[in-house]
């Protein structure tokens, strides 16, 4: 056998992040894959533990451009918790109709990249044209296509007025029914039943070995949805669905996503239909008192968690972002071995990955340093924040 070592970043043409891939092939096929990470190191961690609540939420709303109200409202509802602060209701079910809105923006934008990573190009712009109603409807809530910045210690910066309710409800119905055509069109598209179907297979048992999470568990019949299993905002009050598929693969996914997107649009009328009178923020503490709290949230690709500890002042004393996409590479690298070089798009694009989420981390070696010293962490090696 004579095997190949084909290197695939960490900047390369079909990668729109920094991220490295030593692939060895025998041939064609895929016998083995070392993963290599976090060329880029945003350093926002360090940074919002040297701001004010206040000035470290739009921070932290910047971990990733897509979760961007994932993030800061797992940071929010981390904070108010150990505060003692009620969130009004109103607030909350504002906060879950952009979180809907959001989940809905993201899968629509991987569903069009999966499209273009197969080429299947009229899919591409089908989906980002429909995309552009959701963000629509999110900049006319909030102000902003991206980074919405609706979020504050307590609320939410924005209310809705009814004109802005009734043109966001007008939207449900088309997009709607363009969400059945994606679920004819998974069906009966060769283009797609050829390159999603039996690609990238990962069992339940492997699913739940190797930690995968959101979507890409929930399409290998991993039934877990953190808005459903430890619920939060107003998701154990509004009727909706946890979305699972038993294929294992990208098409199950691909299943899996499109459906969640059909669950986010009732989730969204019904919290419209039904959003109630009130505030949309109480006041505050400035200061939080001294406790640790492991906040989590279902974002659009998978649980995404913070641990926050705080120390009585008005700042963070830490906080260590956990995201999907790092729970998720190990299942891409299981996932890869034995499967032609030219899925490696496809099951790669198929966990949605995020650099930018994922790049915040140091990786410690095993025996001496770089300075030829022995390390003190000898027997540890592994992700240290």
């Amino acid at each position: 056998m004579t095997r190949v070592v084909v290197p695939i970043g960490p900047q390369h043409p079909a990668l729109k992040e920094p991220l490295n891939f030593r692939v060895i092939a025998d041939g064609e096929r895929i016998v083995e894959l070392e993963l290599n990470l976090s060329y880029s190191h945003r350093g926002i961690e360090k940074a919002a533990e040297q701001r004010d609540f206040i000035r470290a939420l739009p921070l932290i709303e910047r971990v990733c451009g897509i979760c961007s109200h994932s993030h800061s409202t797992v940071f929010s509802m981390g904070i108010e918790e150990i505060m003692g602060v009620e969130v009004p209701p109103r607030a909350q079910y504002i906060r879950t109709v952009i979180a809907e809105l959001e989940r809905m923006h993201s899968h629509m934008l991987w569903l069009g990249v999966a499209a273009h990573e197969v080429g299947f190009n009229t899919l591409f712009m089908w989906t980002w044209r429909d995309r552009e109603a959701v963000l629509d409807t999110l900049e006319e809530l909030s102000g902003n296509r991206i980074h919405y910045n609706m979020n504050e210690i307590g609320g939410v910066r924005v209310d809705l007025s009814p004109p802005q309710v009734d043109a966001a409800l007008a939207r449900i119905p088309v997009l709607e029914e363009r969400m059945r055509a994606y679920v004819a069109m998974l069906e009966d598209e060769e283009t797609m039943l050829a390159r999603f179907r039996g690609v990238g297979t990962l069992s339940r048992e492997d699913a739940l070995r190797y930690g995968a999470v959101g979507p890409t568990g929930r399409g290998s019949g991993v039934d877990y949805d953190v808005r459903r299993d430890d619920p939060y905002l107003v998701y154990d009050e509004i009727p909706w669905n946890v979305v699972t598929d038993t294929d294992g693969d990208v098409y199950g996914r691909t299943k899996v996503r499109i459906g969640e997107i059909k669950e986010s649009l009732g989730i969204v009328r019904y919290c419209l239909e039904h959003l109630p009178d009130g505030p949309i923020r109480v006041a505050a503490p400035k200061a939080a008192p001294p406790g640790e709290i492991y906040s989590r949230y279902e974002a659009p690709r998978g649980e995404v968690a913070h641990f926050i500890r705080t120390n009585g002042t008005d700042r963070v004393e830490r906080v260590d972002i956990r995201t999907p996409t790092l729970a998720n590479w190990t299942s891409v690298v299981y996932s890869l071995v034995g499967r032609p070089l030219a899925d490696i798009p496809v099951i790669v694009a198929a966990i949605d990955p995020c650099l930018s989420c994922t790049s915040r981390i140091t990786v410690l070696n095993r025996g001496e340093d770089a300075r030829g010293e022995t390390s003190p962490y000898t027997g540890q090696a592994g992700w240290f924040p």
